[in-house]
């Protein structure tokens, strides 16, 4: 199996409470997501995340098919971090960490995220030719989206480290 892992930040222009209220209720994820990937969460989904919570949400990632996706938030650090768990879906193995560190002028918003797709062999290739540029896109178009949200500078917006095989 190949480990790979995304990773990214950027810079927000927002207290550490303004960015928690925001990253922290699950029905945001709704507007930092592509349009064309019609995402839509599918059970009833808290105005704020705890360990233990199981969501489960419609999205199209790679076109017209739509994919069930349920994850599992497993940790939980008010203010500072949390941990989305793919329990149904796509990958083999998806493991989304979401830090929130605070900085001068605002809140680095820092995501790691460790994938691994099924079909051995395979699995890289379509990692390489098409699962991994749309990862990468996904965080693209959220980096867009919330620069013009929270209206941040381009500049205060470090580039996504991209994504390599993990060890």
């Amino acid at each position: 199996m190949s480990l790979h892992r995304f990773e990214t930040s950027q810079r927000l222009p927002m207290s550490l409470d303004e960015a928690w209220s925001f990253f922290s209720d699950p029905r945001n994820l709704a507007h930092i997501t592509p349009p064309e990937m019609r995402f839509e969460i599918v059970t009833p989904a808290p105005s704020r995340i705890y360990a233990g919570l199981i969501v489960a949400y419609r999205v199209r990632p790679l076109g017209p098919l739509p994919v069930t996706w349920v994850t599992e938030i497993t940790h939980v650090r008010k203010g500072s971090y949390f941990v989305d768990e793919q329990r149904v879906g796509p990958y083999r193995l998806w493991h989304h960490e979401h830090r929130l560190v605070p900085v001068a002028g605002g809140v680095e918003v820092r995501d790691v995220v460790h994938y691994a797709l099924p079909l051995g062999p395979l699995g890289s290739l379509v990692n390489r030719l098409l699962v991994g540029p749309r990862v990468r896109a996904i965080f693209a178009y959220r980096r867009r989206v919330l620069s013009e949200r929270f209206h941040a500078r381009v500049a205060d917006a470090p580039a996504a480290a991209g994504d390599r095989a993990a060890a």
